[in-house]
């Protein structure tokens, strides 16, 4: 009896994707990855990450838009002997959803439909991720974040297209009795991260010169979560399914809140220049802070963070200046 994974992997040329599928890749399984590749930032970013996932025999990719039920169900349908699935893909963004609520309902909430409707009919499946994301905690401001909390007031549609997802997935789990973990991701950082992230747009400004973009709001702090913890608790909710019929959520964080200066302040160490701060109010679609309780997957996945932000902020500023001076797009501050 063959006893290798077979994942498949939605979002796979994202920031999180990127990396989950190079570690999966890595240990010994097989890999179907399924992105859409939108412009949402620098595709040439996202070609780079597949690039290097291309080179193992072990990586099938499909760009398909998972919007479109049928033409996933196509491509799916020669790959009976999945045993995983992690959902990852979504309209990523915050702010951006206030522009474009349609695109995020289009493919945050019918691709984690069309995904469920694919892993019900699946003969030999044994879990199904998915990401959700700290900003379901909406407008809470009782601190930490426990999976217990109310998350019924959001300040963003991207936050309410996440919800959503968790409720679906309760309904799927409870119709269809396959298992289910939701996890909640707090500011996920590092190497080959997202264009739009703050502490990337920060990072680019330091090295260029130009101001640093700040929100004058006392208490602004994030939970910021380096990426290879992210993914040791992506894998850990992968091999260790609930019951059947269970649906459970987890928070992945670094469960230590961070103001926003003083992460400005460390990566400007980690890159050798000054920071230059310029103040604009707070929008209406952030919220002032966050904090992930992890009593909850550290009793059930044992799972806690090993990096501390110093450390992880240090390896993503020496692989950004190694990218970004490979493309040329700093070459002038040097």
């Amino acid at each position: 009896m063959n006893s290798q994974r077979v994942v498949i992997l939605t979002g796979v040329a994202g920031f999180i994707g990127f990396h989950l599928a190079r570690f999966l890749l890595a240990r010994g399984d097989r890999v179907i990855g399924i992105d859409n590749v939108n412009d949402y930032y620098d595709v040439t970013l996202k070609e780079a990450r597949l690039a290097q996932l291309r080179r193992s025999k072990a990586f099938t990719f499909y760009q398909r838009d998972l919007a479109d039920i049928a033409a996933i169900s196509t491509a799916l349908k020669p790959h009976q002997d999945v045993t995983h699935i992690v959902h990852l893909a979504a309209q990523a963004g915050v702010r951006h959803s206030l522009a474009a609520p349609a695109r995020y309902v289009a493919s945050n909430v019918q691709g984690h439909v069309t995904m469920l409707e694919c892993a019900r009919v699946m003969p030999g499946l044994q879990n199904f991720v998915y990401a959700s994301s700290s900003s379901v905690y909406g407008l809470n401001t009782d601190l930490p974040f426990r999976e217990t909390d109310a998350v019924n007031r959001p300040s963003s549609v991207y936050a309410a297209t996440k919800r959503a997802d968790e409720l679906i997935s309760e309904a799927y789990a409870h119709l269809y009795g396959f298992p289910q973990t939701g996890l909640r991701f707090f500011t996920v950082y590092g190497p080959w991260g997202r264009p739009d992230m703050a502490y990337y747009r920060f990072a680019q400004a330091i090295l260029s010169g130009t101001p640093v973009q700040l929100y004058e709001a006392e208490g602004l702090a994030r939970d910021f979560t380096f990426i290879d913890d992210i993914i040791s608790g992506v894998v850990a909710a992968m091999d260790h399914p609930g019951e059947p019929g269970a649906a459970r959520i987890f928070n992945l964080g670094g469960d230590q809140p961070t103001p926003i200066r003083d992460m400005v302040a460390l990566l400007a160490e980690c890159l050798g220049k000054p920071a230059h701060i310029s103040l604009s109010p707070l929008p209406k679609t952030d919220v002032l802070s966050t904090w992930a309780s992890l009593d909850h997957v550290s009793e059930v996945l044992g799972w806690r963070p090993k990096t501390s932000l110093k450390d992880g902020l240090g390896i993503f500023a020496t692989w950004f200046e190694e990218y970004h001076e490979s493309d040329g797009a700093f070459r002038k501050t040097q």
